[in-house]
């Protein structure tokens, strides 16, 4: 691989590895992070004010495993392949050594089977105690984040800006299919599909593109396509941006370089190149590919998946990055946080909180000046919240979402919030970030104290007090419009000794909003110590 330069403030001293467990393999990568100086020497020369960070691969491996083939097939992982994943991660441990690395320098990662699994903590649990590595399963959304940040690393110093169009970014794996839509650089939308090659093999028990999977296939993405229709049209793709294995295989046999790390296909010379990867055996694409039999195996679909995606839009040209999931990764643990991208990141995690309150039909005029007035109250009290700019985010999706669960039924809306948001998903957002929004909105309402909840006892400090804190946030933004009508437009907040005075700005009748108050104010004076008055 090429050296790949990043631009960052942070130097590394010692070599940055990751791996990741994934549905048909576990891979590591090992990389060299060297300052500015360094690369010169290598006449690897940039311009500009920023300094320059490059990597050399140091070491990588990749050992096929079976986790896709068990778990789709019968729904769960065998003994067996979890042994075999234990000993490929100790002879990874030994092969850190070497490179002065511990498990616990080490980043490990797992994707869509371990994900999907119904052992996955007490798998993690094993690895942790037979090889020492601490495994994060990450979603989909977040594996759609990742590599966003890992193409636009390609992307730099480039012929191509993101900025100039419209792309769609496709990653079809094993066992799901990560899509992100670009307008002009920006993420309007990001979702993640439970296909992949080894899931559908392993569903219909056929191997290769035969007549019944390209059926299972059309269908399945014509029926995502519901999903996706309304973000196509406010795009004009004029390129697909393919990651993986499979358009990587294409583009070294029917593509043209662009820029050291990016990859053009024109495409018709994509589906010609699919068509005839058809014929070839298994065998034969191992011999040729020089690729694992898993792989082999799933040619034939993993090119289909990716055709029939090609399908819903016109785009004349597929554009493939030299990158991995590995990679996002590295960049996310070395670069400096990237202000840009961070906030394109955070404006999605708003427009999806949007989105899922119009999915389920909410008063968006109240959400909204909810959502306003919780971070207007987040602002003023910023300097002894502790909390940062990513709570705000969080709390402003809490906000927005809090009375989701109204569509199912108004008594114990609260709990069906929870529920509905605990079980969606937010581009940008884990698991355990989705828990902090659903527990805010289970307690923005009644009198039920958190610290009576078993569930909430079972999260750590750092979460329970970040959840206080937004959660009293929140029911005081909800009082003061407990009529649902926003008669307040000119909210003020201050502190004054032991009191938060809110000031209405207008002569309107508040006797509603003070028993609400009275009612929600409890939380807020025992999270923050103030008494909240309305003036």
């Amino acid at each position: 691989m090429a050296r790949k330069k990043i631009e960052t403030r942070k130097l590394s001293s010692k070599p940055e590895a990751v791996i990741e467990i994934a549905s048909t393999g576990v891979r590591l990568s090992i990389v060299e992070v060297i300052s500015q100086e360094n690369a010169d020497k290598n006449s690897e020369r940039e311009n500009g004010n920023a300094r320059n960070v490059f990597w050399n691969t140091l070491d990588r491996s990749n050992v096929p495993i079976t986790f896709a083939t068990e778990l789709f097939a019968t729904g769960r992982i065998s003994q067996s392949s979890i042994s075999q994943c234990i000993q490929i991660l100790a002879r990874y441990k030994e092969q850190l050594v070497s490179w002065g690395l511990t498990p616990q320098d080490t980043t490990v990662i797992a994707t869509s089977a371990l994900r999907e699994s119904p052992d996955r903590d007490s798998i993690i649990d094993r690895i942790f105690v037979r090889t020492g590595f601490s495994v994060r399963i990450i979603d989909g959304l977040e594996e759609s984040r990742l590599m966003y940040i890992a193409v636009r690393e390609c992307f730099k110093n480039s012929p191509i800006n993101l900025a100039d169009d419209d792309f769609i970014i496709l990653e079809a794996g094993g066992g799901s299919t990560e899509i992100t839509l670009l307008k002009k650089g920006s993420i309007v939308g990001a979702h993640s599909f439970r296909l992949g090659a080894a899931r559908v093999e392993q569903r219909l028990g056929q191997v290769g593109a035969t007549d019944t999977t390209q059926r299972y296939v059309r269908q399945f993405i014509l029926n995502s396509k519901n999903s996706l229709n309304q973000e196509l049209k406010n795009l004009k793709v004029k390129s697909f941006i393919a990651v993986g294995k499979i358009p990587q295989i294409a583009a070294l046999y029917v593509g043209k370089p662009i820029s050291t790390f990016l990859w053009e296909i024109p495409r018709e010379k994509f589906f010609e190149f699919a068509g005839e990867i058809k014929n070839y055996s298994v065998e034969e694409c191992m011999a040729r590919f020089k690729i694992s039999y898993n792989d082999a195996t799933q040619m034939n679909t993993g090119f289909f998946i990716y055709e029939t995606f090609f399908e819903l839009n016109d785009a004349k040209t597929i554009i493939v990055p030299e990158t991995n999931l590995r990679e996002g990764i590295l960049i996310s643990k070395i670069d400096s946080p990237d202000e840009e991208l961070q906030q394109e990141f955070y404006k999605q995690i708003s427009a999806g909180a949007l989105n899922l309150l119009r999915k389920y039909h909410g008063d968006e005029s109240h959400a909204s000046y909810v959502a306003k007035t919780s971070l207007a109250i987040f602002d003023a009290l910023k300097d002894e919240s502790a909390l940062d700019k990513h709570a705000r985010v969080l709390l402003e999706a809490a906000a927005m979402l809090h009375d989701i669960g109204i569509f199912v039924r108004m008594g114990n809306h609260h709990l069906h919030s929870a529920y509905i948001i605990s079980n969606s998903e937010f581009f940008g957002l884990g698991k355990d970030e989705i828990t902090i929004i659903s527990e805010i909105a289970k307690y923005h309402r009644d009198n039920a104290a958190p610290q009576d909840d078993e569930q909430f006892q079972k999260l750590p400090r750092a979460e329970r007090m970040m959840i206080l804190k937004l959660t009293s946030i929140v029911r005081i933004a909800d009082a003061l419009d407990r009529g649902h009508t926003q008669k307040f437009e000119q909210l003020k907040f201050r502190k004054q000794g032991d009191s938060f005075i809110i000031d209405t700005g207008n002569r309107h009748n508040t006797v509603l909003e003070r028993r609400a108050l009275s009612e929600k104010g409890e939380m807020f004076e025992s999270v923050f110590g103030y008494k909240v008055i309305l003036t």
